[in-house]
């Protein structure tokens, strides 16, 4: 099989032993850089990306085993394979090394076919890394894109069937074909409806990567936020019979240094969770506050009179696969079939605005949610 070439960078304190490695993997027509100590290796990392590290393990300062650890201890580059080349051959340094994270092990004196067999071999992995890497990638856009625009015609779909309904409910004679008709329309929009709630959890899907979120602050006005926010919701509330508040201070609108669609995506998910769980006939409220003296420049309620959380699901609620229904009998509340992963999702932008959610009972029933930032 065919060498495949990479970028090699040999860590060695010993220029005549880097040039010695070098010499021997210059066959393969790799492009090679050298480091002599741990430190300029570390550096040399933060402007490249190496396929293969051959780290010495006896160096000055910090030794190759300290190097490894730092290296693999980094999520940026924990997936460069090590070979740690050493002239100690105890199960003691092997399990050190094994300990650091080394991929792989070469004794001093190296033999050259078997430098450039482990060499090759650890490219390949490499490499192979990269293209799943570059799949999975693909394939987070490619669900932003689908789940993008899936949300936006349901969205209309959903307006649409509204003022279908709307008619429907003005028309006084009934016959047997406008209640099939009625039958057909409902259907329809909850089938639409689930529709919606798949693409929002495929967006909010392609927002989350290891647990983070990058933000792209700028100032805003919430009270801007959250009038999109009862744009987009008034006409569900009222087909649902449910009475949507909004509360906003009288004083002038303050500015906040947040990502508006984070925010924004943040709030859809709490209204939208405390309108499908709220009955006929009853309120949601979302409902602004500027607390004066403390570290917090706004807070925002939604209060709903829904059967409300039980203390032991207010606790587990932010959970990311527990509320995506896999282990849906942790929950006490039944009335709570799927929450996906939404509130998750409001947790981290939350935190990554190192602001604060929390939640508890509404009296005499339902849930108040409150985010402070």
């Amino acid at each position: 099989m065919k060498c495949k070439k990479g970028l090699i960078l040999i860590v060695d304190d010993d220029p005549t032993a880097s040039l010695t490695l070098k010499s021997l993997l210059i066959k393969d027509e790799h492009n090679i850089d050298i480091a002599e100590n741990g430190l300029e290796a570390l550096a040399y990392l933060e402007e490249k990306c190496p396929d293969v590290i051959l780290l010495d393990v006896m160096m000055p300062n910090i030794d190759g085993f300290e190097v490894c650890t730092m290296i693999k201890s980094d999520k940026r580059f924990e997936a460069i394979p090590v070979i740690l080349v050493t002239a100690l051959d105890s199960k003691e340094e092997l399990i050190r090394g094994l300990e650091a994270g080394a991929d792989e092990f070469l004794t001093k004196p190296v033999n050259g076919p078997e430098l450039r067999a482990r060499v090759s071999s650890m490219i390949r992995i490499k490499h192979q890394y990269n293209e799943i890497q570059a799949t999975l990638e693909l394939r987070e856009d490619l669900t932003h894109i689908i789940a993008k625009n899936m949300s936006d015609p349901l969205r209309s779909i959903l307006v649409s069937l509204y003022f279908l309904r709307k008619n429907y409910d003005n028309c006084e004679n009934f016959d047997s074909s406008g209640r099939a008709n009625s039958e057909t329309y409902n259907s329809i929009e909850s089938q639409a409806l689930k529709l919606y709630s798949f693409s929002n959890d495929l967006l909010m899907l392609t927002k989350i990567k290891e647990g983070k979120l990058l933000l792209n602050r700028t100032m805003v006005e919430i009270v801007d936020l959250i009038e999109e926010v009862r744009k987009n919701y008034s006409l569900l509330a009222e087909h649902k019979g449910i009475d949507f508040q909004i509360d906003i201070p009288c004083t002038d609108p303050r500015e906040v240094y947040l990502d508006a669609n984070m925010i924004l995506r943040m709030l859809d998910n709490l209204i939208s969770n405390a309108l499908k769980f709220s009955p006929s006939g009853s309120k949601v409220t979302l409902k602004l506050e500027y607390p004066e003296g403390c570290s917090y420049l706004v807070k925002i309620m939604v209060l709903d009179e829904g059967n409300g959380l039980s203390e032991e699901d207010q606790q587990i609620i932010y959970e990311k696969f527990d509320i995506s229904g896999i282990r849906r009998d942790r929950f006490k509340s039944k009335n709570i079939s799927k929450l996906g992963l939404g509130l998750a999702f409001c947790k981290m932008v939350v935190e990554a605005h190192n602001g604060n959610i929390t939640v508890k009972a509404n009296k005499p029933k339902g849930s108040i949610f409150t985010v402070e930032f």
